[in-house]
């Protein structure tokens, strides 16, 4: 069966059974506990905590996932990857066990075909329930295996629902694993297929997968299931990895072609291992990048950048030593794109993404090589055999160069590596970062867990911002400054988080900042609204400062948005849609939004490019944003079903989460985006954007400042007031003045080419008197001398001018100069013939150095020195001098 009839088998067979299907969610998540969507249920966890009412009590959805917990695995077994599609269907407080598990016995065994004697079913340890009904359906008693939490206790991995759960595995049979036994004696050969998890528990922070607590009951309990798409594929399809299944057979072939051979057998080893890195890594890549990630140093984009730095490591130990990014994911898109339409409307991207990256890579490479070569060089001179693990380290953590790497050209160099000492310092790398990433991760979950605990009691925030600047509202609940401990009272200089039960405040999303105002308290108690944030469930969480009297839980309050500032980010909210239409209109359909920020009359937008838009390209935007503005088109918000809005050709921004109803933004005919934000009510509202610059954040990733309202007029004054200060210097009316400025300063570039021509003449003039002058030495020649009237940059090439005026016999230069700041500069310079036996010249002047307070530095022939002590100069060249004398005399 091929995957595109798994999932329809899959659907067909749940929405028979009155499931909603939901599109799959974007595999960046909107939650700050998660780094990637990791399983089916995330977008769901708001109806398993009981914060928000589903639409449909029960869904089935297939959803794309990555995790990164299994990278190492990756090739090493036939199971595992970094991406898959969940099929999943889901029950909130509907059905439970029974339903689960019969439907999934069904489905399998009667509409997939597998064979019942070769499934395995494991339990959690306790869940004698789960145990009687399996073997209702026909499974008998010895193909059901109890286990531990490790296995059969799941939880996102972070605080949220949790729950016992029955997973069914199949047994591929002796070729897979020769142990028998079950799934509890070989993983391997009894493949586990779909988890079904009995949704029933809340979990706390935890350190671990299997560790932490068990805080109480869900709401109602519910189902969740997992079916993995490509483990059912490689069985249904026959083949012995997921590598292998239509999903990436063609990407696996074309890694195949790019290095010249096909794919290797079970005993192919390390190549077979590289083979399947590259294919399944690149499914990973052109999704993560299509979702709207971007490589970068750290959180979401360094797995990115990781991902993408394995596979073109492991096609260059295949031998393939051109670009082999743009090739495999483009197999990707070409596979999947029918499927996932987002890989077809960013193939583009993709590829620029990739090409970009992969390139910046080679390069580190490179520089990886050269640095290694040197430090091998330092050990061969020191008589070592071994690498330190310091320099290995330094390698891999700072150059991203790999390890392996560095053992094979240690290898070649008959070295070896410290690898015990590297591992230590890798090892306690990535302790320090997983304790950072543990106390950064249970802060924000404690946070989580705190809103979650108000949402669930007090419901979700009533926004009424959206029609007006005030509110009569009630305080709800109040926590700390740090966002966990509830507080019953708050009392003047508390910094404090409020929640109302109804809020004009406008909570930041979608790049638009939090509002600020103020609360007054029916009790006389006042506080100044300092941000207000989105929370779990529809919260809103108001940082405030109690500025007067004291305020808690019940009181009633009257709540006043700063409206002038409220007005200031409208327009330049409305001035970000606008500009986004027309950078698309100019550079084309892969500008799209990558980010925003929008202020009070300032804006920050970032958008998918791949080289810099250019001054004359910034004022054709500005000005098509400023003409259409100035047009004075309508600004329309209207609500809709998503199917509806994203018929009608609404824009959504990939890593934004929207639901079932979608509020659109209408700017005129030109602009049309999903958007919760505040606007304008007509264009000429937002008065000039003026666009201030624009560059490079990242890999194909560009950023556009600009100004709008009273800002872009301050700063177009202020322009003004530079240019009329200009034109008075320059005597000429404002409009000549900036070709009167280009006239002068090309008078002062010609005056500087002279300038420097001349003195290029004096340093020749300067150099043949001093050659003329040399101090006969035995033989050779000796230039020692303090000049005055030099820069120390003079100093190089006269030397070198020196040396050429006298020829290749035996000779040694050594000049000195006081410059600016009251410092010595000296450098020394020998001839070839010189140089094939004499030390280094900055062991010559290694005394001199010492002598001006400083420490001499350069390669081969040439060196340099300086210090504080210019008194001592000329001390300092006499001993340089008869250091010089003695080389030349025993020559």
């Amino acid at each position: 069966m091929r995957s595109p009839d798994i999932r329809s088998t899959f659907l067909d067979f749940f929405q028979a059974r009155d499931h909603h299907v939901v599109p799959s969610s974007p595999l960046i998540p909107d939650d700050p506990t998660l780094l990637l969507a990791n399983a089916g249920m995330n977008q769901f966890t708001p109806y398993f905590l009981g914060e928000t009412a589903p639409p449909h009590p029960r869904a089935v959805s297939v959803q794309k996932c990555a995790r990164t917990s299994d990278l190492e695995n990756v090739g090493r077994t036939t199971r595992h990857g970094t991406f898959f599609e969940m099929l999943g269907n889901f029950s909130f407080g509907d059905y439970f066990k029974q339903e689960a598990i019969a439907w999934s016995w069904e489905l399998l065994t009667r509409h997939y075909g597998l064979d019942p004697a070769r499934l395995w079913v494991t339990v959690y340890l306790d869940d004698d329930g789960a145990e009687r009904l399996w073997r209702r359906v026909g499974v008998p008693a010895d193909r059901i295996q109890r286990l531990g939490m490790a296995d059969n206790y799941w939880s996102m991995g972070v605080p949220g629902p949790c729950g016992p759960s029955s997973e069914l595995h199949y047994d591929r049979g002796p070729a897979f694993g020769r142990r028998e036994g079950g799934p509890a004696a070989d993983g391997e050969r009894y493949q586990e297929i779909w988890n079904l998890v009995f949704m029933q528990n809340r979990r706390g922070a935890g350190t671990g997968k299997d560790d932490f607590p068990v805080l109480g009951p869900l709401p109602s309990p519910s189902i969740d299931t997992g079916l993995g798409l490509d483990r059912l594929a490689a069985i249904l399809q026959d083949v012995g990895t997921l590598c292998e299944t239509d999903l990436l057979s063609p990407t696996l072939r074309r890694v195949g072609e790019l290095a010249g051979r096909g794919f290797p057998g079970p005993g192919g080893g390390e190549e077979r291992v590289s083979f399947q890195i590259v294919a399944e890594h690149a499914r990973t890549i052109a999704f993560l990048i299509a979702d709207g990630l971007l490589p970068s140093r750290d959180g979401r984009g360094y797995v990115l950048r990781r991902l993408m730095r394995r596979a073109v490591r492991h096609a260059r130990l295949l031998g393939v030593d051109g670009p082999v990014l743009p090739a495999v994911t483009g197999s990707v898109v070409a596979n999947l794109g029918g499927t996932w339409p987002e890989l077809e409307r960013r193939g583009d991207l993709i590829e620029r993404v990739v090409t970009a990256e992969e390139e910046g890579f080679d390069r580190t490479l490179r520089q990886g090589s050269r640095l290694l070569e040197t430090a091998i060089g330092r050990a061969r001179s020191s008589g070592s055999p071994t690498l330190p693990g310091q320099t290995a380290f330094e390698l891999h953590d700072t150059y991203g160069f790999p390890i392996d790497l560095t053992v094979d050209a240690a290898r070649s160099a008959g070295l070896t590596v410290d690898e015990d000492a590297f591992a230590d310092l890798l090892d306690g790398q990535r302790r320090h970062a997983q304790r950072a990433g543990r106390d950064k991760k249970g802060s924000a979950a404690a946070r989580q867990d705190a809103y979650r605990r108000i949402g669930a009691e007090h419901g979700r925030t009533e926004f009424v911002g959206y029609d007006t600047t005030s509110a009569e509202t009630r305080i709800v609940a109040l926590l700390d400054g740090g966002g966990t401990v509830p507080l019953t009272r708050a009392h003047e200089g508390d910094e404090v988080e409020v929640f109302l039960d109804r809020s004009p405040f406008y909570a930041e999303a979608g790049g638009q900042v939090g509002d600020t105002g103020t609360l007054r308290t029916a009790g006389g108690a006042a506080l100044r609204v300092l941000d207000t944030r989105p929370g779990p469930g529809g919260l809103h969480v108001h940082t405030a400062r109690v500025t007067s009297g004291e305020a808690g839980p019940g009181d009633a309050a009257e709540a006043v948005v700063d409206a002038d500032r409220r007005a200031a980010i409208a327009r330049a909210h409305s001035a970000t849609h606008v500009l986004h239409t027309m950078l698309r209109r100019v550079l084309g359909e892969h500008a799209a939004q990558r980010g925003s920020r929008v202020e009070p009359d300032r804006l920050r937008f970032d958008f998918a490019h791949f080289s810099g838009v250019g001054r004359a390209g910034l004022d054709t935007v500005q000005g098509l944003v400023n003409d259409y503005l100035l047009g004075d088109p309508g600004v329309r918000a209207w609500a809709a079903g998503r199917a509806e809005a994203e018929a009608a050709g609404a824009d959504a921004l990939f890593g934004e989460k929207y639901g079932e109803r979608v509020r659109i933004v209408d700017i005129g005919d030109a602009s049309r985006e999903l958007c919760g934000g505040t606007h304008v009510g007509r264009g000429s509202q937002v008065g000039p954007v003026v666009i201030l610059g624009e560059s490079s954040i990242g890999t194909g990733l560009r950023r556009i400042e600009a100004l709008t309202g009273p800002e872009a007029l301050r700063h177009l004054d202020h322009g003004r007031t530079l240019l009329a200060e200009l034109a008075d210097l320059l005597d000429v009316p404002p409009e000549q003045a900036p070709e009167r400025l280009r006239q002068r300063l090309g008078t002062l570039t010609e005056a500087r080419r002279e300038l420097d021509a001349l003195h290029r003449a004096d340093l020749r003039d300067r150099a043949r008197r001093l050659a003329d002058g040399a101090e006969p030495v035995d033989g050779g020649w000796l230039v020692a001398e303090v000049l005055d009237g030099l820069d120390g940059a003079d100093l190089r090439p006269l030397a070198n001018e020196i040396i050429a005026v006298r020829g290749d016999g035996p000779g040694a230069v050594i000049l000195g100069a006081r410059v600016r700041g009251g410092k010595a500069v000296l450098i020394t310079a020998l001839t070839p013939r010189l140089a094939e036996t004499a030390p280094p010249a900055r062991e010559l002047l290694a005394g001199a150095a010492k002598e001006v307070g400083g420490g001499a530095g350069g390669k081969g022939p040439i060196a340099n020195a300086g210090g504080p002590r210019a008194e001592r100069l000329d001390e300092a060249v006499r001993m340089a001098a008869g250091t010089a004398r003695d080389l030349l005399t025993r020559l």
